[in-house]
């Protein structure tokens, strides 16, 4: 099965790759800016998130196929390929599995190493929506607030949100398989692996998914990258400062 996209503008081909619980639908300014540039903006939804497919395997080797025969399908290659937090891990295992795909390497706020589970909360939240109950988005909110307080990151959650039939609100994601494979999305990169290629990671300066001590790990796997911090940000860096995260991105691939 074809994984869902949003195509914008011609050019070279530039994938982006949402994070977990996440979607192509929220790169769409950026990915328009990027597309203005002359690129060809592929805005992927991965297996089980957005309007991609459901399936009870969830892991980055099937997330790195399901690329793969993205690419072939639409003939993509000498791609720049961005991926944000699991999108970055699922970027990072295919640049190094099919290095002559990808010219050039994006990973936002996410280091090869493991990380340990640390969604709990948030999938506690989610599994708490009874839509037979729930019959507005402001009551899905409301449900969510009980165990997320920040706001923020509700509204990034409830994008997941959508009318399944009429006035009947169901989620986008496939929660119960995420809930069962959570353990899948902090795996790290293994180790033999390595790109040689152009890299750059970018990390919010407030956000503790890369530190000091992962600069050493990203420069032994990834020989060429470079590491830029994105001011006022955290790990939702490229919604929280997009005009950095823009110029940063363009300066490297350009």
């Amino acid at each position: 099965m074809l994984l869902h996209s949003n195509i914008l503008g011609k050019g070279q081909p530039f994938i982006i790759l949402h994070g977990f619980l996440g979607m192509s639908d929220n790169w769409k300014t950026l990915g328009k800016k990027f597309s203005e540039q002359g690129f060809e903006v592929h805005l992927i939804d991965q297996r089980n998130h957005g309007r991609s497919f459901h399936d009870n395997t969830f892991n980055y080797e099937v997330l790195i196929q399901d690329l793969k025969e993205y690419c072939d399908t639409y003939q993509l290659e000498n791609m720049v390929l961005l991926g944000h937090s699991m999108g970055g891990k699922t970027a990072m295992l295919f640049a190094t599995t099919y290095p002559k795909m990808v010219s050039k390497l994006i990973v936002a706020d996410i280091s090869p190493r493991y990380y340990p589970v640390h969604h709990d909360t948030i999938l506690e939240g989610l599994a708490a929506l009874d839509f037979n109950r729930i019959k507005t988005r402001k009551e899905a909110d409301a449900v969510l607030a009980n165990y997320i307080p920040d706001f923020g990151i509700r509204q990034f959650l409830l994008k997941n949100v959508y009318w399944e039939d009429k006035g009947k609100l169901g989620l986008r994601i496939n929660l119960k398989v995420l809930i069962d494979n959570i353990e899948e999305v902090g795996e790290a990169l293994p180790s033999t692996l390595t790109f040689k290629g152009d890299t750059l990671f970018l990390h919010g300066d407030t956000s503790e998914y890369i530190g000091a001590d992962d600069e050493a790990l990203i420069k032994l796997q990834f020989p060429k990258a470079k590491i830029k911090t994105i001011s006022n940000a955290g790990h939702w860096l490229h919604a929280e400062n997009p005009k950095e995260f823009f110029d940063y991105v363009m300066q490297f691939i350009k």
